[in-house]
């Protein structure tokens, strides 16, 4: 999978406009050095701990927006750090990182407070997309310099989320706005299911493909609905939009 560019996918950013920041706690330098590089990669800022103890003092001085946090660590295992870090920054959203794979460890690291996990070995991308769409949810936004995109009739307002097809006011779900602004970043250019789950729902859902189709229906009753149809199927290929005709 080929990392795309900061230039490419908008940084996010903190409320007051400045690089959101995430602490990366994991006793293997080697691995902690790569995942800081990866997300600096992506504009963000990046500070890192080798054990439970420097990670918790570290929270309370950079005060993250998000943390990588590994299960297995030398003095704390990670269970305990979250329940420490929560007391500090209650609701900041972590990411386990876990060599075993064992439901119960899943189980508990979600219970304990802990938003997602990845297994070990994974892949950069993956840690940077779960990351990015925990980011999201805790309320980080996409820099922008338009918040306009626009698609024959189609107006979309980044900023307002506001979005209209000629003058006429539609209400979309978020899910559906992540999904048709996708697709209007990207005018008559095709994207396949894969694309569209990787940037609108972050991560691949085990091959639920699924559920694109049944998002792109949603789209279509509210945005094509009695009007030149704009969002097309390519057959085997995937989706895209453009002007009605």
């Amino acid at each position: 999978m080929t990392r795309t560019s900061p230039h490419e996918r908008s940084p996010l950013l903190r409320p007051d406009g400045t690089p959101v920041r995430v602490l990366v706690v994991d006793d293997e330098t080697a691995l902690a050095d790569l995942l800081s590089m990866a997300l600096r990669y992506e504009g963000w800022e990046v500070r890192s701990a080798g054990d439970g103890g420097e990670a918790l003092r570290t929270a309370r001085e950079f005060r993250p927006d998000a943390v990588v946090l590994d299960i297995m660590l030398p003095d704390l295992d990670g269970l305990a750090v979250l329940r420490r870090l929560r007391q500090v920054i209650p609701d900041v959203p972590v990411l386990f990182l876990t060599a075993r794979d064992a439901v119960e460890d899943r189980i508990a690291g979600l219970t304990a407070g802990g938003d997602d996990y990845v297994t070990k070995p994974f892949s950069l991308e993956e840690v940077v997309a779960r990351l990015r769409g925990l980011l999201r949810r805790a309320g980080a936004s996409a820099a922008r310099t338009e918040s306009l995109l626009v698609v024959g009739d189609l107006v979309l307002d980044e900023d307002s989320h506001e979005v209209r097809r000629g003058g006429v006011s539609i209400h979309l779900t978020a899910t559906e706005f992540e999904l048709l602004r996708y697709l209007m970043r990207n005018p008559r250019r095709v994207l396949s299911k894969a694309q569209i789950l990787d940037r609108v729902w972050n991560y691949d859902f085990g091959g639920q493909a699924n559920v694109v189709e049944l998002y792109i229906s949603y789209l279509r009753r509210k945005i094509d609905a009695g009007r030149a149809p704009m969002i097309h199927t390519r057959r085997g290929a995937g989706y895209l939009i453009k002007p009605g005709e």
